[in-house]
Protein backbone atom coordinates (compact mmCIF):
# COMPACT_ATOMS: atom_id res chain seq x y z
CA UNK A 1 0.00 0.00 0.00
CA UNK A 2 2.85 2.34 0.90
CA UNK A 3 4.50 1.71 -2.50
CA UNK A 4 1.23 2.46 -4.31
CA UNK A 5 0.92 5.80 -2.49
CA UNK A 6 4.48 6.69 -3.44
CA UNK A 7 3.75 5.88 -7.08
CA UNK A 8 0.61 8.05 -7.03
CA UNK A 9 2.46 10.99 -5.40
CA UNK A 10 5.31 10.63 -7.86
CA UNK A 11 2.88 10.50 -10.79
CA UNK A 12 1.03 13.60 -9.60
CA UNK A 13 4.31 15.47 -9.14
CA UNK A 14 5.42 14.59 -12.66
CA UNK A 15 2.12 15.91 -14.06
CA UNK A 16 2.54 19.14 -12.06
CA UNK A 17 6.13 19.51 -13.23
CA UNK A 18 5.12 18.93 -16.82
CA UNK A 19 2.27 21.44 -16.58
CA UNK A 20 4.61 24.07 -15.16
CA UNK A 21 7.08 23.45 -17.98
CA UNK A 22 4.28 23.59 -20.51
CA UNK A 23 3.00 26.88 -19.07
CA UNK A 24 6.46 28.43 -19.10
CA UNK A 25 6.92 27.45 -22.72
CA UNK A 26 3.48 28.79 -23.64
CA UNK A 27 4.24 32.28 -22.31
CA UNK A 28 7.84 32.33 -23.49
CA UNK A 29 6.59 31.77 -27.05
CA UNK A 30 4.68 35.06 -26.89
CA UNK A 31 8.08 36.74 -27.22
CA UNK A 32 8.39 36.99 -30.99
CA UNK A 33 10.87 38.46 -33.46
CA UNK A 34 8.08 40.45 -35.10
CA UNK A 35 7.00 42.22 -31.91
CA UNK A 36 10.61 42.92 -30.93
CA UNK A 37 11.16 44.46 -34.36
CA UNK A 38 8.07 46.64 -34.01
CA UNK A 39 9.29 48.17 -30.73
CA UNK A 40 12.85 48.65 -31.92
CA UNK A 41 11.86 50.40 -35.15
CA UNK A 42 10.44 53.13 -32.94
CA UNK A 43 12.96 53.32 -30.05
CA UNK A 44 16.01 53.16 -32.33
CA UNK A 45 14.68 55.57 -34.94
CA UNK A 46 16.27 58.94 -35.70
CA UNK A 47 13.29 60.61 -34.04
CA UNK A 48 14.63 59.48 -30.67
CA UNK A 49 17.98 61.19 -31.29
CA UNK A 50 20.10 58.41 -29.80
CA UNK A 51 18.33 58.45 -26.38
CA UNK A 52 21.11 60.30 -24.56
CA UNK A 53 20.60 60.29 -20.80
CA UNK A 54 18.47 63.19 -19.59
CA UNK A 55 17.95 64.54 -23.10
CA UNK A 56 14.84 64.78 -25.33
CA UNK A 57 15.21 61.34 -26.95
CA UNK A 58 15.59 59.56 -23.62
CA UNK A 59 12.47 61.33 -22.32
CA UNK A 60 10.59 60.19 -25.43
CA UNK A 61 11.75 56.63 -24.78
CA UNK A 62 10.57 56.90 -21.17
CA UNK A 63 7.13 57.92 -22.39
CA UNK A 64 7.01 55.09 -24.93
CA UNK A 65 7.97 52.45 -22.34
CA UNK A 66 5.55 53.77 -19.71
CA UNK A 67 2.69 53.89 -22.24
CA UNK A 68 3.42 50.35 -23.38
CA UNK A 69 3.25 49.02 -19.83
CA UNK A 70 0.00 50.94 -19.38
CA UNK A 71 -1.41 49.18 -22.44
CA UNK A 72 -0.52 45.91 -20.73
CA UNK A 73 -2.43 46.99 -17.65
CA UNK A 74 0.46 48.10 -15.43
CA UNK A 75 0.85 51.66 -14.18
CA UNK A 76 4.62 51.83 -14.33
CA UNK A 77 6.49 53.95 -11.83
CA UNK A 78 9.13 56.48 -12.88
CA UNK A 79 12.03 56.89 -10.48
CA UNK A 80 13.57 60.28 -11.22
CA UNK A 81 17.12 60.90 -10.09
CA UNK A 82 19.25 64.06 -10.07
CA UNK A 83 22.12 64.43 -12.51
CA UNK A 84 24.72 67.04 -13.21
CA UNK A 85 26.77 67.62 -16.31
CA UNK A 86 30.17 69.16 -15.71
CA UNK A 87 33.28 70.11 -17.60
CA UNK A 88 36.62 70.46 -15.85
CA UNK A 89 38.73 72.00 -18.61
CA UNK A 90 40.80 74.80 -17.15
CA UNK A 91 41.71 72.86 -14.00
CA UNK A 92 45.37 73.13 -13.01
CA UNK A 93 47.96 71.60 -10.70
CA UNK A 94 51.21 72.88 -9.19
CA UNK A 95 53.86 71.12 -7.13
CA UNK A 96 55.92 73.92 -5.64
CA UNK A 97 56.46 76.07 -8.74
CA UNK A 98 56.13 73.30 -11.32
CA UNK A 99 52.88 73.34 -13.32
CA UNK A 100 50.94 70.38 -14.68
CA UNK A 101 48.17 70.21 -17.27
CA UNK A 102 44.71 68.72 -16.92
CA UNK A 103 44.36 65.51 -18.95
CA UNK A 104 47.99 65.33 -20.08
CA UNK A 105 49.36 65.04 -16.52
CA UNK A 106 46.37 64.51 -14.24
CA UNK A 107 42.62 64.07 -14.48
CA UNK A 108 39.54 63.44 -12.40
CA UNK A 109 35.90 62.59 -12.92
CA UNK A 110 32.78 64.17 -11.45
CA UNK A 111 31.28 63.81 -8.02
CA UNK A 112 32.87 66.73 -6.19
CA UNK A 113 32.56 70.48 -6.47
CA UNK A 114 34.88 73.19 -7.76
CA UNK A 115 37.50 73.89 -5.11
CA UNK A 116 41.16 74.54 -4.40
CA UNK A 117 42.99 71.52 -2.97
CA UNK A 118 46.13 72.44 -1.04
CA UNK A 119 48.60 70.67 1.21
CA UNK A 120 52.19 70.77 2.38
CA UNK A 121 52.12 67.38 4.07
CA UNK A 122 50.99 64.80 1.54
CA UNK A 123 50.93 61.27 3.03
CA UNK A 124 51.83 58.13 1.07
CA UNK A 125 49.53 55.20 1.91
CA UNK A 126 50.84 52.40 -0.30
CA UNK A 127 47.96 51.05 -2.36
CA UNK A 128 45.27 52.78 -0.31
CA UNK A 129 43.63 49.48 0.65
CA UNK A 130 41.68 48.98 3.87
CA UNK A 131 40.53 45.36 4.12
CA UNK A 132 40.57 42.71 6.88
CA UNK A 133 43.52 40.80 5.43
CA UNK A 134 45.57 43.76 4.25
CA UNK A 135 45.40 47.37 5.46
CA UNK A 136 47.61 50.23 4.26
CA UNK A 137 46.12 52.56 6.86
CA UNK A 138 47.38 50.64 9.89
CA UNK A 139 49.15 53.03 12.29
CA UNK A 140 48.88 55.94 9.84
CA UNK A 141 46.71 58.91 10.83
CA UNK A 142 45.38 60.60 7.69
CA UNK A 143 42.54 62.54 9.27
CA UNK A 144 42.13 65.87 7.47
CA UNK A 145 45.07 65.08 5.17
CA UNK A 146 45.56 64.44 1.46
CA UNK A 147 46.82 60.94 0.69
CA UNK A 148 48.52 59.46 -2.34
CA UNK A 149 48.19 55.78 -3.29
CA UNK A 150 49.31 53.45 -6.04
CA UNK A 151 46.68 52.01 -8.36
CA UNK A 152 46.01 48.28 -8.25
CA UNK A 153 47.09 45.98 -5.44
CA UNK A 154 50.30 44.27 -4.25
CA UNK A 155 51.32 40.79 -5.39
CA UNK A 156 54.05 38.67 -3.80
CA UNK A 157 56.97 37.05 -5.61
CA UNK A 158 54.77 34.04 -6.43
CA UNK A 159 52.19 36.21 -8.15
CA UNK A 160 49.65 35.97 -5.33
CA UNK A 161 47.65 39.00 -4.27
CA UNK A 162 48.28 40.07 -0.68
CA UNK A 163 44.56 40.81 -0.48
CA UNK A 164 43.02 37.62 -1.90
CA UNK A 165 45.88 35.22 -1.18
CA UNK A 166 45.48 33.86 -4.71
CA UNK A 167 46.56 34.84 -8.21
CA UNK A 168 43.17 36.50 -8.70
CA UNK A 169 42.84 40.27 -8.48
CA UNK A 170 40.52 41.72 -5.86
CA UNK A 171 37.90 44.42 -6.10
CA UNK A 172 40.62 46.95 -5.18
CA UNK A 173 42.06 46.53 -8.67
CA UNK A 174 38.69 46.47 -10.37
CA UNK A 175 37.07 49.61 -9.03
CA UNK A 176 39.05 52.67 -7.95
CA UNK A 177 36.03 53.98 -6.05
CA UNK A 178 36.78 51.49 -3.27
CA UNK A 179 39.98 53.42 -2.56
CA UNK A 180 38.04 56.65 -2.37
CA UNK A 181 35.69 55.03 0.13
CA UNK A 182 38.54 53.77 2.33
CA UNK A 183 40.29 57.14 2.21
CA UNK A 184 37.04 58.82 3.25
CA UNK A 185 36.50 56.30 6.05
CA UNK A 186 39.96 57.06 7.41
CA UNK A 187 39.30 60.81 7.38
CA UNK A 188 41.30 61.91 4.33
CA UNK A 189 40.07 65.03 2.53
CA UNK A 190 41.34 63.97 -0.91
CA UNK A 191 43.20 61.13 -2.57
CA UNK A 192 45.68 61.06 -5.45
CA UNK A 193 45.88 57.77 -7.36
CA UNK A 194 49.04 56.99 -9.31
CA UNK A 195 48.44 55.28 -12.65
CA UNK A 196 51.48 53.34 -13.92
CA UNK A 197 49.84 52.96 -17.32
CA UNK A 198 48.72 56.59 -17.36
CA UNK A 199 49.39 57.20 -21.04
CA UNK A 200 47.72 53.98 -22.22
CA UNK A 201 44.72 54.57 -19.99
CA UNK A 202 44.45 58.15 -21.20
CA UNK A 203 44.16 57.04 -24.82
CA UNK A 204 40.84 55.37 -23.94
CA UNK A 205 39.30 58.22 -21.97
CA UNK A 206 40.82 61.42 -23.37
CA UNK A 207 37.74 62.18 -25.48
CA UNK A 208 35.40 61.81 -22.48
CA UNK A 209 37.57 64.02 -20.27
CA UNK A 210 37.41 66.79 -22.84
CA UNK A 211 33.62 66.90 -22.99
CA UNK A 212 31.13 67.52 -20.17
CA UNK A 213 30.89 64.49 -17.87
CA UNK A 214 27.66 63.29 -16.32
CA UNK A 215 27.37 62.15 -12.70
CA UNK A 216 24.76 61.56 -10.05
CA UNK A 217 24.06 64.67 -8.03
CA UNK A 218 24.22 63.06 -4.60
CA UNK A 219 25.15 66.20 -2.71
CA UNK A 220 21.98 68.07 -3.52
CA UNK A 221 19.84 65.01 -2.88
CA UNK A 222 21.14 63.71 0.44
CA UNK A 223 24.00 65.89 1.60
CA UNK A 224 26.71 63.36 0.80
CA UNK A 225 30.23 64.69 0.46
CA UNK A 226 32.47 62.94 -2.08
CA UNK A 227 36.15 63.60 -1.52
CA UNK A 228 38.18 64.53 -4.60
CA UNK A 229 39.94 61.65 -6.35
CA UNK A 230 42.69 62.79 -8.74
CA UNK A 231 44.56 60.45 -11.07
CA UNK A 232 48.20 61.41 -11.62
CA UNK A 233 51.04 60.08 -13.72
CA UNK A 234 54.07 58.59 -11.89
CA UNK A 235 56.26 61.61 -12.68
CA UNK A 236 54.14 63.70 -10.29
CA UNK A 237 54.51 61.11 -7.53
CA UNK A 238 58.28 61.35 -7.94
CA UNK A 239 58.08 65.08 -7.31
CA UNK A 240 56.98 64.22 -3.77
CA UNK A 241 59.10 61.11 -3.18
CA UNK A 242 62.02 59.80 -5.19
CA UNK A 243 61.45 56.82 -7.44
CA UNK A 244 63.99 54.91 -5.35
CA UNK A 245 61.94 55.59 -2.21
CA UNK A 246 58.74 54.32 -3.79
CA UNK A 247 60.43 51.16 -5.10
CA UNK A 248 61.73 50.54 -1.58
CA UNK A 249 58.23 50.96 -0.16
CA UNK A 250 56.73 48.52 -2.67
CA UNK A 251 59.34 45.91 -1.67
CA UNK A 252 58.57 46.54 1.99
CA UNK A 253 54.84 46.06 1.36
CA UNK A 254 55.39 42.77 -0.44
CA UNK A 255 57.64 41.51 2.35
CA UNK A 256 55.90 42.83 5.48
CA UNK A 257 52.40 43.79 4.29
CA UNK A 258 52.97 47.21 5.84
CA UNK A 259 53.85 50.63 4.47
CA UNK A 260 56.19 53.11 6.12
CA UNK A 261 54.63 56.49 6.86
CA UNK A 262 55.99 58.95 4.30
CA UNK A 263 55.18 62.66 4.43
CA UNK A 264 56.18 65.12 1.73
CA UNK A 265 56.63 68.81 2.57
CA UNK A 266 56.32 69.99 -1.03
CA UNK A 267 53.38 72.26 -1.66
CA UNK A 268 50.58 70.85 -3.77
CA UNK A 269 47.87 73.09 -5.22
CA UNK A 270 45.07 71.77 -7.45
CA UNK A 271 42.45 74.16 -8.81
CA UNK A 272 39.33 72.14 -9.63
CA UNK A 273 37.17 73.91 -12.21
CA UNK A 274 33.53 72.90 -12.58
CA UNK A 275 31.09 74.35 -15.07
CA UNK A 276 27.87 72.66 -14.00
CA UNK A 277 24.39 72.05 -15.43
CA UNK A 278 21.69 70.25 -13.43
CA UNK A 279 19.03 67.97 -14.95
CA UNK A 280 17.20 64.68 -14.35
CA UNK A 281 17.44 61.02 -15.35
CA UNK A 282 14.66 58.40 -15.23
CA UNK A 283 14.27 54.73 -14.33
CA UNK A 284 11.03 52.98 -15.30
CA UNK A 285 9.69 50.24 -13.03
CA UNK A 286 7.05 47.72 -14.15
CA UNK A 287 6.10 45.68 -11.06
CA UNK A 288 4.18 42.41 -11.49
CA UNK A 289 3.10 41.24 -8.06
CA UNK A 290 3.51 37.57 -7.17
CA UNK A 291 0.66 35.27 -6.24
CA UNK A 292 2.06 33.64 -3.09
CA UNK A 293 1.02 35.53 0.05
CA UNK A 294 4.53 35.21 1.51
CA UNK A 295 6.87 34.79 -1.45
CA UNK A 296 5.42 37.80 -3.28
CA UNK A 297 7.53 40.00 -1.00
CA UNK A 298 10.61 38.65 -2.79
CA UNK A 299 11.45 40.25 -6.13
CA UNK A 300 13.14 38.93 -9.27
CA UNK A 301 14.55 41.84 -11.29
CA UNK A 302 15.00 41.81 -15.07
CA UNK A 303 16.94 44.89 -16.15
CA UNK A 304 18.12 46.68 -19.27
CA UNK A 305 19.25 50.22 -19.95
CA UNK A 306 17.36 52.20 -22.57
CA UNK A 307 19.68 55.19 -22.89
CA UNK A 308 22.43 55.51 -25.49
CA UNK A 309 25.06 58.10 -26.46
CA UNK A 310 22.92 60.53 -28.46
CA UNK A 311 24.26 62.78 -31.22
CA UNK A 312 28.03 63.07 -31.69
CA UNK A 313 29.60 65.28 -34.36
CA UNK A 314 26.19 65.77 -35.94
CA UNK A 315 25.51 62.03 -36.36
CA UNK A 316 22.75 60.19 -34.52
CA UNK A 317 23.80 57.04 -32.68
CA UNK A 318 20.58 55.05 -32.57
CA UNK A 319 21.88 52.22 -30.38
CA UNK A 320 19.67 49.51 -31.86
CA UNK A 321 21.81 46.81 -30.24
CA UNK A 322 23.18 48.94 -27.37
CA UNK A 323 20.82 48.60 -25.67
CA UNK A 324 17.73 48.81 -27.82
CA UNK A 325 17.88 45.01 -28.13
CA UNK A 326 17.84 44.53 -24.35
CA UNK A 327 15.16 47.15 -23.88
CA UNK A 328 12.69 45.62 -26.34
CA UNK A 329 13.43 42.20 -24.85
CA UNK A 330 12.28 43.46 -21.44
CA UNK A 331 9.09 44.86 -22.96
CA UNK A 332 8.19 41.48 -24.42
CA UNK A 333 9.24 39.63 -21.26
CA UNK A 334 6.96 41.93 -19.26
CA UNK A 335 4.08 41.14 -21.61
CA UNK A 336 4.67 37.39 -21.13
CA UNK A 337 4.61 37.63 -17.32
CA UNK A 338 1.56 39.91 -17.31
CA UNK A 339 -0.31 37.59 -19.68
CA UNK A 340 0.49 34.64 -17.40
CA UNK A 341 -0.85 36.49 -14.37
CA UNK A 342 -3.99 37.66 -16.16
CA UNK A 343 -4.73 34.05 -17.08
CA UNK A 344 -4.36 32.89 -13.47
CA UNK A 345 -0.82 31.54 -13.89
CA UNK A 346 1.23 34.31 -12.28
CA UNK A 347 4.55 33.57 -10.64
CA UNK A 348 4.77 33.03 -6.89
CA UNK A 349 7.40 35.72 -6.41
CA UNK A 350 7.04 39.21 -7.79
CA UNK A 351 8.83 40.26 -10.98
CA UNK A 352 10.22 43.75 -11.52
CA UNK A 353 11.08 44.86 -15.04
CA UNK A 354 13.62 47.62 -14.41
CA UNK A 355 14.43 49.87 -17.35
CA UNK A 356 17.26 52.18 -16.33
CA UNK A 357 19.16 55.08 -17.86
CA UNK A 358 22.62 56.49 -17.27
CA UNK A 359 24.37 53.21 -18.07
CA UNK A 360 26.38 54.86 -20.81
CA UNK A 361 27.48 57.53 -18.33
CA UNK A 362 28.73 55.13 -15.65
CA UNK A 363 25.84 52.83 -14.58
CA UNK A 364 24.16 55.84 -12.97
CA UNK A 365 20.50 54.80 -13.04
CA UNK A 366 21.13 51.36 -11.56
CA UNK A 367 23.48 52.88 -9.00
CA UNK A 368 20.72 55.26 -7.96
CA UNK A 369 18.19 52.42 -7.71
CA UNK A 370 20.56 50.25 -5.66
CA UNK A 371 21.14 53.14 -3.26
CA UNK A 372 17.46 54.14 -3.13
CA UNK A 373 15.59 50.92 -3.96
CA UNK A 374 11.83 51.02 -4.36
CA UNK A 375 11.73 47.35 -3.31
CA UNK A 376 14.20 46.41 -0.52
CA UNK A 377 17.48 44.92 -1.69
CA UNK A 378 17.27 42.30 1.07
CA UNK A 379 14.13 41.01 -0.66
CA UNK A 380 15.70 41.09 -4.13
CA UNK A 381 16.39 37.53 -5.26
CA UNK A 382 18.51 38.22 -8.34
CA UNK A 383 19.04 40.56 -11.28
CA UNK A 384 18.96 39.22 -14.83
CA UNK A 385 20.50 42.00 -16.91
CA UNK A 386 20.23 42.21 -20.70
CA UNK A 387 22.66 44.42 -22.61
CA UNK A 388 23.41 44.00 -26.33
CA UNK A 389 21.87 40.69 -27.46
CA UNK A 390 20.97 41.55 -31.06
CA UNK A 391 24.17 41.03 -33.03
CA UNK A 392 27.10 38.61 -33.33
CA UNK A 393 30.77 39.30 -32.80
CA UNK A 394 33.75 38.10 -34.84
CA UNK A 395 34.37 35.24 -32.40
CA UNK A 396 31.31 33.31 -33.59
CA UNK A 397 30.30 32.05 -37.02
CA UNK A 398 26.76 31.12 -35.96
CA UNK A 399 24.28 33.32 -34.14
CA UNK A 400 22.93 30.70 -31.68
CA UNK A 401 25.09 31.72 -28.73
CA UNK A 402 25.11 34.11 -25.80
CA UNK A 403 27.80 35.19 -23.39
CA UNK A 404 26.82 34.32 -19.82
CA UNK A 405 28.55 36.49 -17.25
CA UNK A 406 28.29 36.32 -13.47
CA UNK A 407 25.91 33.36 -13.07
CA UNK A 408 28.31 31.50 -10.75
CA UNK A 409 29.84 34.50 -8.98
CA UNK A 410 27.48 34.54 -6.00
CA UNK A 411 25.02 31.64 -6.27
CA UNK A 412 25.53 28.07 -7.45
CA UNK A 413 21.71 27.75 -7.48
CA UNK A 414 21.37 30.45 -10.13
CA UNK A 415 24.11 28.96 -12.26
CA UNK A 416 22.50 25.51 -12.21
CA UNK A 417 19.07 26.95 -13.05
CA UNK A 418 20.56 28.91 -15.94
CA UNK A 419 22.22 25.80 -17.38
CA UNK A 420 19.12 23.61 -16.98
CA UNK A 421 16.74 26.17 -18.48
CA UNK A 422 18.93 26.47 -21.55
CA UNK A 423 19.16 22.68 -21.86
CA UNK A 424 15.39 22.30 -21.55
CA UNK A 425 14.25 25.16 -23.77
CA UNK A 426 16.56 27.39 -25.78
CA UNK A 427 19.65 25.22 -26.39
CA UNK A 428 21.96 28.14 -27.07
CA UNK A 429 25.73 27.84 -26.94
CA UNK A 430 26.71 29.36 -23.58
CA UNK A 431 30.03 31.17 -23.93
CA UNK A 432 31.73 31.87 -20.57
CA UNK A 433 34.77 33.64 -22.02
CA UNK A 434 33.96 36.95 -20.37
CA UNK A 435 33.09 35.29 -17.08
CA UNK A 436 36.79 34.58 -16.53
CA UNK A 437 38.14 36.94 -13.84
CA UNK A 438 41.34 37.26 -15.86
CA UNK A 439 39.58 38.47 -18.99
CA UNK A 440 40.89 42.00 -19.66
CA UNK A 441 37.51 43.34 -20.83
CA UNK A 442 36.10 43.12 -17.27
CA UNK A 443 32.50 43.02 -18.55
CA UNK A 444 31.29 41.77 -15.17
CA UNK A 445 31.89 45.30 -13.90
CA UNK A 446 30.59 47.18 -16.93
CA UNK A 447 26.81 46.92 -17.03
CA UNK A 448 23.93 47.53 -14.64
CA UNK A 449 24.01 44.13 -12.91
CA UNK A 450 27.23 45.30 -11.23
CA UNK A 451 25.31 47.56 -8.86
CA UNK A 452 23.31 44.55 -7.63
CA UNK A 453 26.24 42.14 -7.50
CA UNK A 454 28.26 44.48 -5.31
CA UNK A 455 25.35 44.38 -2.86
CA UNK A 456 25.50 40.58 -2.69
CA UNK A 457 22.59 39.94 -5.06
CA UNK A 458 23.10 37.09 -7.59
CA UNK A 459 23.18 38.24 -11.22
CA UNK A 460 23.40 37.05 -14.78
CA UNK A 461 24.54 39.38 -17.56
CA UNK A 462 23.33 38.31 -21.04
CA UNK A 463 25.53 39.69 -23.82
CA UNK A 464 26.35 38.93 -27.45
CA UNK A 465 29.67 40.73 -27.65
CA UNK A 466 31.11 43.86 -29.20
CA UNK A 467 30.88 44.47 -32.96
CA UNK A 468 32.19 47.03 -35.45
CA UNK A 469 29.26 49.40 -34.82
CA UNK A 470 29.69 49.56 -31.05
CA UNK A 471 29.07 53.20 -30.01
CA UNK A 472 28.94 54.24 -33.66
CA UNK A 473 26.19 55.57 -35.95
CA UNK A 474 26.03 52.19 -37.73
CA UNK A 475 24.28 50.46 -34.82
CA UNK A 476 20.92 50.44 -36.60
CA UNK A 477 17.78 48.29 -36.67
CA UNK A 478 18.44 46.62 -40.02
CA UNK A 479 21.50 44.86 -38.54
CA UNK A 480 19.64 43.27 -35.64
CA UNK A 481 19.12 39.50 -35.66
CA UNK A 482 15.59 39.30 -34.28
CA UNK A 483 15.38 35.51 -34.11
CA UNK A 484 18.50 35.49 -31.96
CA UNK A 485 17.17 38.35 -29.82
CA UNK A 486 13.87 36.54 -29.28
CA UNK A 487 15.61 33.30 -28.27
CA UNK A 488 17.79 35.04 -25.69
CA UNK A 489 14.76 36.95 -24.37
CA UNK A 490 12.95 33.61 -24.00
CA UNK A 491 15.97 32.26 -22.12
CA UNK A 492 15.79 35.18 -19.69
CA UNK A 493 12.04 34.67 -19.27
CA UNK A 494 12.45 30.95 -18.52
CA UNK A 495 15.23 31.64 -16.02
CA UNK A 496 13.17 34.29 -14.23
CA UNK A 497 10.11 31.99 -14.28
CA UNK A 498 12.07 29.19 -12.58
CA UNK A 499 13.59 31.50 -9.96
CA UNK A 500 10.25 33.17 -9.26
CA UNK A 501 8.39 29.87 -8.76
CA UNK A 502 10.84 27.73 -6.77
CA UNK A 503 10.17 26.93 -3.12
CA UNK A 504 13.44 28.27 -1.78
CA UNK A 505 15.07 31.63 -2.35
CA UNK A 506 18.36 31.41 -4.24
CA UNK A 507 21.21 30.66 -1.88
CA UNK A 508 24.09 33.13 -1.89
CA UNK A 509 26.79 30.54 -1.29
CA UNK A 510 29.81 31.92 -3.15
CA UNK A 511 32.09 34.38 -1.38
CA UNK A 512 31.64 37.84 -2.82
CA UNK A 513 34.47 39.77 -4.48
CA UNK A 514 32.89 42.97 -3.22
CA UNK A 515 33.62 44.57 0.13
Amino acid sequence: MKNILLIIVSFCFSIFSYSQKDLANKYAKTITPEELHGHLEILASNEYEGRETGMKGQKMATEYIVNYYKELGIDAQIQHYPLKKETSMGSSMKVNDKSYTFIDDFYFFGGFDAQKIETSDLIFVGYGIDSPDYNDYNNIDVNGKIVVALAGEPFDKNGKSLVTGTTEMSVWSEDWRNKRVSATKNGAKAILLVKDSYKANLSRIRYFLGIPSMTLDYKESRGEVVIPTVFIKPAILYEFYSEKTIIKQVKRIKKRKTVEKLISDKKLVIDVVRNKELFEGDNVLCFIEGTDSILKNEVVIISAHYDHIGIIDGEINNGADDDGSGTVATLEIAEAFIKAKNEGNGTRRSVLILNVTGEEKGLLGSEWYSNFPIYPLENTVCDLNIDMIGRTDDQHEKEEYVYIIGSDKLSTDLHKISEKVNSDYTKLDFDYTYNDPKDPNRFYYRSDHYNFAKNGIPVIFYFSGVHEDYHKPGDDVEKILFEKTATIAQLVFHTAWEVANRDEKLKVDVESDFE
